[in-house]
């Protein structure tokens, strides 16, 4: 593997020997001088190398590989209406449904003016919305491994001219939940194919992993491996597992802040902790895998556009999302993989705007804290709680509560009621129920069923009646 660190000063797009076309839609969407990723990557894919890049999220991962691949893909692009002249050609993998939508929107985005065409393809919709787009033909193709795997079995598509290959979040794409997935995929690819790896964060073990089917790959990492943004302000507060919503909804009503994302571990307590902020007066809402597409796509649409002030969210909604100008992150629990919280504050300080990441610590999560300075080399700053006694939180919690009641007490007390019903008075209707001895039941006796009537006779099973003498 071979590293190269090139200058990035004073490049252009325009140097970059890019089409017409394609600079043409990047001038239009703004985009003027590429980042530094971007100016590193272009031109070693440009050339046909494998390529194996680590950048933090948000530095322009997504343009680093799809403008080179339009690139390259440009002399094969046909205006013909027929399918059999847009077979896939470039193959793009990510590990979540929401990344998945955003890579290919960007594709878009930068092959507006030419004829090549992208699709998307992910689970949690019915598949057969996706058939009749793919049987039109499409060369680039943006999907999760998954629902890759269920249009291959279904035979909706073909892998057969696949010239690259691009994994996008490659770090957890190589995790063991996504190697037989990956693997299987790989063999129905063509041997002969340029291979792309991006991602904010590359252990060892995955650098050994990737030696399987990368070839004599380029290593580019235009900052150091596993790093944060030096915009992004870390701090910690070490706080109670049982004060940690009291501290998120004090630090959530005192900010200025219109956009938070806030981070956990679990599904459930996304969840529980959206419904728990609503009922306080914040505005939230909760996205992880439990969620339908359309659910997860409402929660996203509402935030972006200022709806909702607070996104509950698991690692799913960690790898990816591009959301303009976000401002805070919060981790209501760290993660214990240290990588994720690499990702997860990486949503915030993007394209070179200042963020805060905040973390709050339990004693019981002590060990992840070290393991993530431990990889980001650097010491967190911690920050001190300043929560009134738990008496008085709770008191002033359920203050709401009391004048309710007392509401409905004084209610109940102007109400008249209405008078209770007389006593009966008399004794014959509150004596208890004594069977007498006319009105008592017999037992009836046998002797009512029996008749003087013969009784008839009837066939012995298989011998016959006996003779009479």
């Amino acid at each position: 593997m071979s590293i190269e660190t090139l200058s990035t000063e004073n490049i252009s797009f325009a140097s970059l020997n890019l089409a017409p076309e394609i600079l043409k839609a990047l001038d239009e969407f703004g985009y003027t001088t590429p980042t530094p990723i971007q100016a590193q990557a272009i031109p070693i894919v440009l050339q046909g190398r494998d390529l194996m890049a680590g950048a933090q999220t948000g530095t322009g991962k997504t343009a680093a590989f799809a403008l080179p691949m339009l690139q390259k893909l440009m002399p094969l692009a046909s205006t013909s209406a027929s399918p059999a002249r847009h077979p896939i050609r470039a193959l793009i993998l990510v590990p979540t449904r929401e990344l998945a939508i955003q890579v290919e929107a960007s594709v878009k985005v930068y092959a507006k003016h030419s004829p090549l065409r992208s699709l998307v393809v992910y689970g949690g919709v019915d598949i057969k919305t996706q058939t009749p787009h793919l049987m039109k033909g499409v060369e680039i193709l943006v999907a999760t491994p998954g629902r890759l795997l269920d249009h291959v079995e279904q035979r909706t598509l073909q892998l057969g001219q696949v010239q690259m290959l691009i994994l996008d979040e490659a770090d957890r794409m190589l995790d063991m939940g996504f190697m037989p997935d990956l693997k299987r995929i790989l063999a129905l690819l063509p041997k002969q194919r340029q291979n792309l790896m991006f991602s904010a964060t590359f252990s060892t073990e995955i650098k050994k992993l990737s030696e399987e089917f990368l070839t004599d790959p380029v290593l580019v990492e235009v900052a150091r491996s596993n790093a944060t943004n030096e915009n992004v302000t870390q701090k910690v507060y070490h706080v109670a597992q049982d004060d940690k919503h009291a501290l998120l909804a004090q630090i959530l009503n005192e900010t200025e802040t219109k956009q938070v994302i806030v981070f956990t571990k679990t599904k459930l307590t996304a969840s529980r902790l959206a419904r728990q902020l609503v009922r306080e007066g914040i505005s939230a809402d909760a996205i992880h895998g439990d969620k339908s597409q359309a659910e997860r796509i409402q929660a996203l649409d509402a935030f972006k556009q200022g709806k909702i002030n607070a996104l509950i969210a698991t690692d799913v909604a960690a790898r990816g999302l591009d959301i303009d100008q976000l401002p805070m992150v919060i981790n209501y629990e760290i993660p214990s993989a240290p990588e994720d919280y690499v990702h997860r504050i990486g949503r915030t300080g993007r394209a070179g705007a200042l963020g805060i990441a905040i973390s709050l610590v339990s004693p019981d999560e002590e060990k992840y804290l070290k393991e993530i300075e431990k990889l980001i080399k650097r010491e967190i700053t911690k920050e001190t709680a300043n929560l009134p006694a738990r008496g008085s939180r709770s008191s002033s919690n359920s203050s709401s509560d009391h004048k309710s009641r007392e509401k409905s007490y004084d209610r109940a007390a102007s109400t008249p009621r209405p008078a209770p019903a007389k006593k009966s008075t008399d004794p014959w209707f509150d004596k208890p129920y004594e069977p007498t001895g006319s009105g008592a039941v017999k037992p009836q006796s046998n002797q009512l069923y029996k008749t003087n009537k013969p009784k008839r006779e009837v066939a012995a099973l298989l011998g016959g009646l006996p003779r009479k003498g």
